[in-house]
Parts: C-alpha cells; sequence; structure tokens
C-alpha cells in the first residue's frame, strides 16, 4: 500500500538540533533512547541522524558519528516549539542518567578535574 509523502509546503516550519555527544556509543544510545517515544501529533515529523563532527568527512566510520542530529518539521511555529520544548525534557532526561550512571562519561569527567 503506497501512502503519500508529506510536501515540505506540508510542514513548513522545521529546526535541526545537533548534540555533539563523548563518543559513538553515548551518541547511538542516545538516539535509541530518544527514538522509542514517537511524536504523537500528525502535525509533527522527526527525524534522527549520527553524523561525524566534520561534516566534510564523507567517509567516516560510525565510530566518528559522535554527533545526534534530530530534525524537526512542523506545520506551524507553535505546534515545532511545542514538539521541541518536550524533546529537550526528554534530551535532559536522557543526559542526566548517562552523566549519572555511564562509565564513559563519568571517567571523561575525572581526567578534567
Amino acid at each position: 500500500m503506497a501512502t503519500a509523502q508529506p510536501s515540505n509546503t506540508d510542514f513548513p516550519c522545521s529546526i535541526t538540533i545537533s548534540l555533539p555527544l563523548p563518543t559513538n556509543r553515548l551518541a547511538s544510545s542516545a538516539l535509541r533512547a530518544l527514538e522509542v517515544d514517537a511524536e504523537l501529533s500528525p502535525f509533527v515529523r522527526r527525524d534522527f541522524a549520527l553524523k561525524a563532527p566534520n561534516p566534510e568527512n564523507q567517509s567516516s566510520t560510525d565510530e566518528e558519528k559522535t554527533v545526534l542530529e534530530t530534525t524537526y518539521k512542523a506545520t506551524t511555529n507553535r505546534m515545532l516549539r511545542v514538539a521541541v520544548n518536550g524533546f529537550m525534557e526528554s534530551l535532559g532526561v536522557v543526559l542526566g542518567v548517562m552523566e549519572e550512571l555511564d562509565v564513559d562519561v563519568l571517567e571523561e569527567e575525572n581526567k578534567q578535574q
């Protein structure tokens, strides 16, 4: 069954949020934790991708992909704002858990002190 893909005119408001993380493992863990919650509104679309910090490097390995990129598209600026606010709350929880429980994050913090 084929479904029509929404055009950019259906979702004219958009924002891309790029979050650099220390390792690919943390970036992919954050992606997996955040993508389980589907967008509830049919007026909002969200896509995740893992990218390398240097976008010119087309041949980057998975280990170099440490930036979690989240793209939101919405029908109105208000819908976009509401969706991004909810995402930021969820992101705060995920990063807080990583900070408290992840061994790599704790090791990195101890090196900086």
